[in-house]
């Protein structure tokens, strides 16, 4: 595609280098934060695709916003808080003008100071038993319930949460324990039950805690600018440094260092798993389970500890620069203490990668291809990207002769417009993909330019709800030329707007307050090809499955400030050349959908998962409490079929994996968890049928739609 992008960029550069953004000498925090003000107040202005104006009503949404997800259980602050944070309530939209930060510092002394309070506070409540024979209930309304007027209230409503917590625990360790065939119920010492449910249930809220005690000023502030950008639409958001680093490797697939998953566990830094083909893999010492203990830099002398270490300042000491050295000293799982060099290289995250696989049904053979992102690396285009993969994916499935393709996006949240476009121009001939408007511009048509087509028979793209953004632009375009049959739910996400990504210090000369970090804000709407937006609308399917989040809310619509709905006119597109027999293949498949035992089962369970997750009053009652489980559980019976469906079709990797997969344990054993999946799921077993009708000769006469460009 030799589409012109980041006009808008340009733009705002050209804006930057006309302001003042230069900071002099650095104060601490404060200055941080007023600039990080400075500039993402100026970028919306500037560049949002819908800015509100920064008013009363504004501030008051800022206000709630802010203090729900910094105590969302309503359990820090108390009413008297709330009273006294509420002479900022109107006035936040003056402090962003003036670059003051007074109600933030305000509020995030007080969570600290809370947060302090409720360590000695549940610490206190967990010492004494709990009398799992009273008639009390937990309420779980947060959202409508009030802030605790005082401390006894505020006792009491942690209370009642850990009694919920801990009765948790306590059934648990009851009910293994009456299973435990050497023992008779007298056997059973149910006061040391209990004292292990209060036990567990401190060792999770020490956890818990571990993790605030972890956060630093500046990661709550990002919660401050996040709730304060999050006023202009869903998607518009502000990424501290270690969260920029994270979009960074999720949006590429790449990291450099060992390739090691690690996890904080109080104040102990232990390896989870291993990235398959990374450098600690490769070189087969490191093990799942060890502690880390010390890491040494290749010219440093001296190890530096990170017992007790904020595990993104650990994991900053452990990454760097491909060909460089670290050494770990490491806790082993037997206990012993060793050092271990490792020369750090690139980490390619292999789980976000388009994968293939091939499956026969009825002797036919079909390709299976799972996306889960639009990924690309910002920084070289050029590099692995989500097309250049999936077209690779797709010459080695016609190797093997596949006769249809199946293109799952079920869960796939996005990522890279260019990547999208440049994806559907492997199905159809060169044409326009997506239609994209800023706010008072032309619409721009962004088009595929290459007329080679990498696959030109029958295709099936699987989506759900949270098939998002790029997702919904490929879903649509194929739905738009009739190139291929939509299966999933009702509809897609509903995501139809475009996000600019700018790394905030390349703005700043002089800069002395350390790195920004990055901003993503909404500078577009995307249209279909036909004119019509996804926005809050999705793609509807063209075959709908229930699935089990066919009855809750997570769609765009219901996010808090989604821009509208609207639509202009047409792109000139044409019909794909190649016809199949649609109409025919969507009539079979709905009239299977409404004969299928299985999704009528899924059907049903995605409406007692509706019902259960509305509850929100439990009882504090042991008997009562087993009396509602044994309810839940019988009726969660009737569903376990669901789990028992094989579609007893055989999936296999394809020869150059294969190979793979004969020196690389991992892999297999990830592959072998993939296809055991697809066996068991009766949408691909659906999405193999429709590629069987589309197979066959189509009656279908040749319709050619070609739309005026009228803007």
């Amino acid at each position: 595609m030799k589409q012109k992008y980041n006009v808008l960029l340009i733009a705002l550069l050209l804006a930057f280098a006309s302001c003042s953004f230069t900071t002099n000498k650095f104060d601490g925090d404060s200055d941080k934060e007023k600039l990080l003000i400075q500039l993402i107040t100026y970028v919306i202005d500037q560049g949002h695709f819908s800015p509100k104006t920064i008013d009363d009503d504004f501030s008051e949404n800022v206000f709630d916003n802010f203090l729900l997800q910094l105590d969302p259980f309503k359990r820090f602050f108390l009413k008297s808080d709330i009273k006294e944070f509420e002479k900022y309530k109107y006035k936040i939209d003056d402090q962003l003008q003036q670059r003051e930060v007074d109600f933030f510092v305000l509020v995030h002394d007080r969570l600290i100071q809370r947060h302090a309070e409720a360590k000695l506070l549940y610490k206190r409540i967990l010492e004494k038993p709990f009398n799992f024979n009273a008639n009390e209930e937990y309420n779980a309304d947060f959202e409508n319930l009030p802030y605790a007027k005082n401390n006894k209230a505020l006792t009491e409503r942690w209370r009642s949460q850990l009694k919920f917590s801990a009765l948790s625990y306590y059934h648990d360790l009851l009910d293994s324990s009456e299973d435990d065939k050497s023992k008779t119920k007298k056997d059973v010492d149910v006061k040391r039950i209990e004292v292990e449910a209060r036990e567990k249930t401190l060792n999770a809220l020490e956890e818990l805690f571990t993790y605030f005690d972890d956060r630093r000023r500046e990661d709550w502030f990002a919660m401050y600018l996040n709730a304060v950008v999050e006023e202009f639409d869903p998607h518009t958001s502000y990424f501290a440094p270690v969260e920029r680093d994270r979009f960074d490797i999720q949006m590429s697939g790449k990291l450099e260092g060992i390739g090691a998953q690690l996890r904080k566990k109080l104040d102990k830094i232990s390896v989870v798993s291993l990235v398959s083909g990374g450098p600690a893999w490769r070189q087969n010492k490191l093990e799942a389970g060890d502690v880390i203990l010390k890491v040494k830099q290749e010219n440093e002398k001296e190890a530096v500890s990170i017992v007790g270490m904020r595990i993104d300042d650990a994991v900053k000491l452990i990454k760097g620069p491909k060909g460089t050295t670290v050494t770990l000293t490491l806790k082993k799982v037997d206990g012993t203490i060793e050092e271990l060099e490792i020369v750090r290289d690139i980490v390619e995250t292999e789980e976000t990668y388009a994968k293939a696989t091939l499956v026969e049904k009825n002797e036919i053979p079909f390709g299976v291809i799972n996306l889960p992102g639009f990924y690309a690396d910002f920084k070289d285009y050029n590099k692995r990207n989500a097309a250049s993969d999936v077209k690779k994916e797709i010459e080695r499935l016609k190797k093997q002769g596949i006769q249809g393709l199946v293109l799952d996006l079920r869960n796939n949240g996005g990522g890279s417009l260019k990547t999208v476009v440049d994806l559907a121009g492997l199905f159809i001939k060169k044409g326009p993909v997506v239609q994209v408007r800023a706010t008072g511009k032309p619409k721009q048509i962004l088009s595929d330019e290459d007329e080679s087509v990498v696959w030109d028979g029958p295709l099936v793209i699987m989506v759900n709800e949270l098939s998002a953004s790029a997702s919904e632009i490929l879903a649509a375009a194929m739905q738009d030329y009739k190139r291929a049959i939509i299966i999933g739910s009702k509809q897609t996400f509903g995501k139809g707007t475009v996000q600019q990504y700018l790394d905030l210090n390349r703005f700043i000369r002089g800069n002395e307050s350390g790195d920004l970090g990055a901003f993503k804000y909404t500078t577009q709407k995307y249209y279909r090809i036909n004119g019509g937006s996804t926005q809050l609308e999705g793609v509807k399917s063209d075959v709908v499955v229930p699935d089990r989040y066919s009855y809750i809310d997570i769609g765009e619509k219901d996010q808090d400030d989604p821009l509208p709905w609207d639509e202009i006119t047409a792109a000139n597109y044409k019909v794909f050349e190649k016809q199949f027999n649609y109409a025919k293949a969507i009539k079979n498949s709905r009239e299977r959908m409404l004969k299928d035992p299985q999704l009528q089962l899924i059907d049903k369970n995605a409406k007692w998962i509706k019902k259960a997750r509305d509850k929100y009053i439990f009882s504090l009652n042991y008997n009562t409490y087993i009396n509602n489980l044994k309810i839940a559980e019988n009726e969660a019976k009737s569903f376990e079929k669901i789990k028992d469906y094989k579609s007893n079709l055989t999936f296999k990797s394809l020869p150059y994996e294969q190979n793979l997969i004969a020196t690389d344990t991992v892999l297999k054993e990830k592959r072998k968890r993939w296809h055991s999946n697809l066996n068991k799921d009766v949408y691909i077993n659906e999405a193999l049928n429709v590629l069987i009708d589309l197979k066959k000769p189509s009656d279908t006469k040749k319709i050619i739609i070609s739309n005026h460009i009228n803007d």
